[in-house]
């Protein structure tokens, strides 16, 4: 019984703080802010979600930032030539590069995943400020019509924005919780040892995963440039600590073999929440940063916790 509430834990405390605020302060409930709650989470659910992979696995990539700083950038300049889909395909291939670099570092070199991708991170950042001279990629007349819609639209009453992490939870969640490489995954991130010797080809199923977290990351770049109306080579700061937060406060184990994709979801959630009631009762953003900080704190203890419980 114990277990099955501490396996719910992502859900009810994501339910406790929306309860909370909403008594607290009549505003959050309103349609509005619901929809600013929803886009603000859609961008880091995508990120998120790829960051899951990578912990499941048994790592973790701190250049996710960066990346979604050069799929955006690339995305605009791009489709400022070539049209929207050109510009959105080159973004997401900006990520997979940039993932398959990480999963190269990693596994073939032997190099320790915080050096590999704080290494990458820089590098890229870099790379970025380098090639736009840190401006903005807007064009002179804008980006496309149809990418401007794509960031402001709605379909069914939801942005567009928000369609996108639905569509892909759908499918990142079939592949990873009823696929053979789903199998193949945690049973790396597990027992990297045990699953070698069952045949499993650990250093090949390792690197896809920073191949899926470095795609994630491209589609999160391309739709921010959409939101943005812009490919900002600053942004994506501090993203890589918030998506391993969330998917750690969701449950994901640290030391890898454990996660699962509807609980990441609910970590997006509980930090965005928090940070938005913060915002509705006037909070200092100092104390915001330090709140958030807190709750990252709480779930890395967390993790510890129910780990040393489990041996």
């Amino acid at each position: 019984m114990t277990n099955r509430i501490l396996e719910q834990t992502p859900f009810l405390v994501l339910a406790a703080l929306c309860l909370g605020t909403a008594l607290l302060t009549d505003r959050f409930l309103s349609p509005v802010n619901i929809g600013n709650v929803m886009l603000q989470a859609s961008v880091m659910a995508v990120v998120a979600m790829g960051m899951t992979f990578v912990i499941i696995s048994g790592g973790f990539d701190i250049s996710v930032g960066s990346t979604v700083a050069a799929a955006g950038c690339t995305a605009a300049a791009v489709m400022l030539e070539w049209g929207t889909g050109a510009g959105a395909l080159a973004g997401i291939a900006v990520g997979c590069l940039v993932g398959a670099l990480n999963g190269l570092l990693v596994t073939k070199l032997d190099l320790n995943p915080f050096i590999a991708t704080l290494g990458t991170m820089v590098v890229v950042r870099g790379f970025t400020l380098l090639l736009t001279g840190g401006r903005p990629i807007t064009g002179e007349e804008g980006l496309p019509d149809d990418f401007i819609l794509y960031g402001r639209d709605r379909f069914v009453g939801v942005p567009w924005l928000t369609w996108t992490p639905i569509l892909l939870f759908v499918g990142l969640w079939w592949v990873l919780h009823m696929s053979s490489y789903g199998k193949r995954l945690f049973a790396t991130g597990g027992n990297r040892e045990a699953a070698y010797l069952a045949g499993i080809n650990t250093d090949r199923v390792r690197a896809s995963a920073y191949i899926w977290c470095g795609a994630m990351a491209g589609v999160a770049g391309v739709m921010l440039a959409a939101r943005l109306q812009s490919g900002q080579p600053t942004s994506g700061e501090f993203y890589e600590l918030m998506a391993i937060a969330a998917a750690v406060v969701g449950g994901a184990s640290l030391y890898g073999g454990e996660g699962r994709l509807e609980k990441t979801i609910a970590g997006v959630l509980i930090i965005v929440v928090l940070g938005n009631a913060l915002n509705l009762m006037n909070v200092d953003s100092y104390w915001q940063r330090i709140a958030i900080g807190t709750v990252i704190v709480a779930a890395a203890a967390a993790d510890r916790w129910r780990r040393g419980r489990g041996n």
